[in-house]
């Protein structure tokens, strides 16, 4: 039942290039490693609106619920059917490289959004800056509590390049506070996984002053088990990512401290897109800017979804 499944999502995203090659479109193909994530989802979705406010454009996508090998299988499709322009949404910097290569060099130009991979076979990069991420997700924790504490880092996909920077720039800063102590633990970017980590946590007896998730959808899976346990989310401090409407809501009510707005990058990926497919120089990397949100900002700033 799984291999047909597969079978069936290949020939969808085979169907839907063939249509817009006859209507004498472009074809702009999203290769995503999982929908099942609030985030990556809402990229999918911003670049397919962004992508129908032009008539030349088709825009398609493949969802490899987080099969390394079956986002693999995905993008060699695409390439093999010839789309026009290639997205990644990649789960593992170092697996899809092949992959990816082998479009590029058949002359489908790539962008790899979001997660790098290793290698150097892509048109643009097109990302955040990571380490900053996490470095200002440790200066506010810091700040609020004064140097000293339990805090508790709640890491994504570990595979995932984002995840590394990310953690590595958040425990670079942290260091700088020797009062404060960190402990972590795998939640891959899933509010399921940090519901069932969290819940480890409290069954263990370890209570945390703070903690930093790299996402806001595991700090959604944390407040569940804080609640579930009896203990308020506001006598914690709480730093996610992404900046979510249900993270803003959260800031708005005290049960969540912050954010660090992290854009889903859909409509850069079109602009991006539409300058390659028209011939025009590109830049390799694009770093879109990124910022902390708390109360001070929350009316100010919109969530990315």
């Amino acid at each position: 039942m799984k291999i047909l499944r597969d079978l069936c999502l290949l020939l969808a995203c085979c169907l839907s290039a063939a249509v817009g090659a006859e209507e004498g479109r472009k074809v702009i193909a999203f290769a995503q490693d999982t929908m099942a994530n609030d985030f990556r989802r809402a990229q999918v979705e911003e670049t397919r609106v962004e992508a129908a406010r032009y008539p030349e454009l088709q825009f398609v996508h493949s969802d490899a619920r987080g099969q390394t090998s079956l986002l693999i299988r995905q993008i060699e499709q695409f390439t093999e059917q010839r789309v026009d322009l290639l997205v990644v949404g990649t789960n593992d910097e170092k697996a899809v490289v092949p992959a990816v290569s082998q479009a590029q060099r058949s002359g489908i130009p790539v962008i790899i959004l979001d997660r790098g991979i290793e290698g150097k076979d892509y048109t643009t990069f097109i990302n955040s800056d990571n380490l900053r991420i996490g470095a200002l997700g440790a200066r506010e924790i810091a700040r609020r509590l004064k140097g000293r504490g339990l805090v508790l880092l709640f890491e994504g996909l570990p595979s995932a390049d984002v995840t590394q920077l990310r953690s590595k720039g958040f425990l670079d800063e942290i260091g700088r506070h020797k009062g404060i102590r960190v402990i972590r633990r795998v939640g891959n970017y899933l509010r399921k996984d940090a519901v069932v980590e969290m819940e480890k946590l409290l069954a263990e007896g370890i209570r945390v002053d703070a903690i930093f998730a790299e996402s806001d959808s595991m700090l959604s899976g944390v407040r569940l088990v804080l609640g579930k346990n009896g203990i308020d989310p506001k006598s914690i401090v709480m730093i996610g990512c992404d900046y979510t409407s249900e993270a803003r809501e959260a800031i708005r009510q005290g049960t969540q401290t912050g954010s660090v707005l992290f854009p889903l990058g859909g409509r850069q990926t079109v602009t991006i897109a539409r300058q390659i497919l028209q011939g025009e120089s590109v830049p390799r990397h694009v770093v879109i800017p990124v910022l902390l949100v708390t109360r001070d900002n929350v009316e100010q700033i919109a969530p990315v979804f």
